[in-house]
């Protein structure tokens, strides 16, 4: 089963500084039936204006993976790290028993982000961070997973939860699929382009909710990358 979420439908709020959109409940968007989608908890399409950004503010017992869009997100954390996430690269946070963090676009330019919460399997263990390049170039045409809790995903982020993150690149007419599992719920989103999910088309950013299937065939109608979540 398949249940597209137009981007336009999505709850959300410009702040001036920062346009949000959210594909589930947060903040002051509350819709009942979107409360999560198994394990994922939040998945928001964010817009940061430049030399804006969150101030230190904390966060326990969640998975955290920013997928940057464009521009650049600077993090700044109550362990220490301070780390500078591009365009294609993704960063991971497992807030563990507790952590402060920040997050600034201190670029030039706005910056957009896809940041998505999953809730953990594993929870009170010590706060971590991460951030890794992921080239479109080696998604090109196939599912890549980015931040995973399977320990066959060894070139990935680690994340606490038994769930994947993946992305793929897609020149317009390529398919690529991705197996799945009929007890796991799939949620896609396109950060670019068009593509057709089992007879339905998505565009950029909006969601994609996906149940019951053994295997997913994603088939771009434009050039598009796209970003996946696969939990419980």
């Amino acid at each position: 089963m398949i249940e597209l979420r137009p981007f336009n439908n999505l709850g959300g709020a410009n702040h001036g500084w920062l346009d949000a959109k959210h594909h589930f409940s947060f903040a002051d968007y509350y819709d009942p039936s979107r409360m999560n989608w198994g394990a994922l908890r939040v998945w928001n399409d964010d817009t940061i204006a430049p030399n804006a950004g969150f101030p230190a503010h904390p966060h326990r017992d969640m998975e955290i993976v920013t997928y940057v869009r464009k521009g650049a997100i600077t993090h700044k954390d109550s362990l220490g790290n301070v780390g500078r996430t591009e365009a294609g690269d993704v960063q991971i946070m497992s807030a563990g028993t507790g952590v402060v963090h920040s997050e600034y676009n201190l670029e030039p330019e706005a910056t957009q982000i896809f940041q998505i919460w999953i809730l953990p399997t594993r929870t009170g263990e010590h706060p971590r961070w991460g951030a890794r390049p992921f080239p479109r170039g080696e998604r090109a045409g196939r599912f890549v997973a980015l931040a995973s809790g399977f320990p066959e995903d060894a070139d990935a982020l680690p994340i606490r939860a038994e769930a994947r993150v993946a992305g793929a690149t897609l020149k317009a007419g390529e398919t690529a699929t991705y197996a799945a599992s009929k007890d796991r719920r799939l949620y896609l989103v396109p950060a670019t382009g068009a593509i057709e999910l089992e007879g339905v088309r998505v565009n950029a950013r909006d969601g994609a909710a996906v149940t019951d299937v053994d295997e997913i065939a994603v088939t771009a109608i434009e050039d598009s990358e796209i970003v996946l979540v696969d939990a419980a």
